[in-house]
């Protein structure tokens, strides 16, 4: 979460809001950022993540600069917009998070915006009770299976606990002047006290290449999706175009945090720059092309749930 700088607003028109839910899922598009719930309010927003490639920080510099660049072009302004770094708690799922989802959601309610969740346009409310194609880059499934595991009826019991309202401890909470990092019950506290208690000296801890898939795991994926040999991602004729390797360079370049030139040697490429410019071209022919963004999308998908399993 965060907010402008002397509670000032930092969205001023419908289209500041716009801006900042497209900012989202680039964000998750780019860096496999899953983000499993949203409120933007006029001066402040919360989100619920899920970062299994541990680049939290990473994540929220682009979102808070890209937007700040975004919102002070777009307004005439120039200078700082946020109070600051993003304030991040670490939620105990077992015990914890649907009250987190249900407490985004529900902060028009609780501010006065609105009678009704549905009412108020800027939170991810709307697609926990969508099916709408559009609403597909939001992370809801496992929030709606821990309520029901059955999908036809996982809107119902979504709106009846979100209807209920927060407990009072939730609430009481993120009413605290300095929130504690760290919500959950009694034993994951000191789950995370004992496992982490090394490291408190640290500010930041770049784990995001130990998660992150290998360049092999990515390939074996693509290989496997277009039913084609390891030795045919190297192949580069002038004129004759190779998807599933151009796919291949974009998909590890997205994920495995290396560098271009580390990328380039997985293809038998000597120049950085060809690196670059297939990862360029994928990106500026998805936006158009449906059966491109199909491939990404399966790709993508049987990669991040072999991440899961991780």
């Amino acid at each position: 979460m965060n907010r402008g700088r002397r509670r000032e607003d930092i969205f001023l028109d419908s289209e500041d809001y716009q801006t900042f839910i497209r900012l989202l899922q680039e964000t998750d598009e780019r860096w496999n950022f899953k983000i499993a719930a949203y409120c933007l309010m006029s001066n402040h927003y919360h989100l619920l993540v899920h970062t299994p490639v541990g680049n939290l920080s990473r994540c929220m510099r682009h979102i808070n600069g890209v937007y700040t660049q975004r919102f002070n072009r777009c307004h005439d302004q120039d200078g700082q917009l946020f109070r600051g770094r993003y304030k991040a708690v670490l939620i105990d799922a077992d015990s914890h998070l649907l009250e987190v989802l249900r407490y985004i959601h529900r902060n028009p309610i609780r501010a006065g915006i609105g009678k009704e969740l549905q009412d108020y346009p800027y939170s991810s409310h709307h697609g926990y009770i969508s099916t709408a194609e559009k609403w597909a880059w939001l992370k809801k499934n496992m929030l709606l299976a821990m309520l029901c595991e059955k999908k036809s009826d996982q809107k119902t019991f979504y709106l009846d606990f979100v209807s209920q309202g927060e407990p009072k401890r939730i609430e009481r909470f993120y009413s605290l002047a300095n929130l504690p990092s760290v919500l959950g019950s009694d034993s994951f506290k000191q789950w995370v006290k004992e496992k982490f208690q090394h490291l408190s000296d640290q500010d930041e801890i770049p784990r995001s290449r130990d998660l992150a898939p290998t360049a092999d795991h990515i390939v074996s994926i693509v290989c496997e999706h277009f039913k084609v040999k390891k030795e045919d991602l190297a192949v580069s004729k002038r004129g004759i175009e190779n998807l599933p390797r151009d796919v291949a360079i974009y998909i590890v370049r997205l994920y495995s945090h290396e560098t271009l030139a580390d990328v380039g040697q997985h293809f038998s490429i000597s120049k950085y720059s060809t690196v670059s410019s297939v990862v360029e071209r994928i990106k500026a022919r998805k936006d158009n092309d449906k059966i491109l963004r199909k491939h990404l999308k399966q790709i993508t998908t049987i990669l991040n749930k072999s991440q899961e399993q991780t």
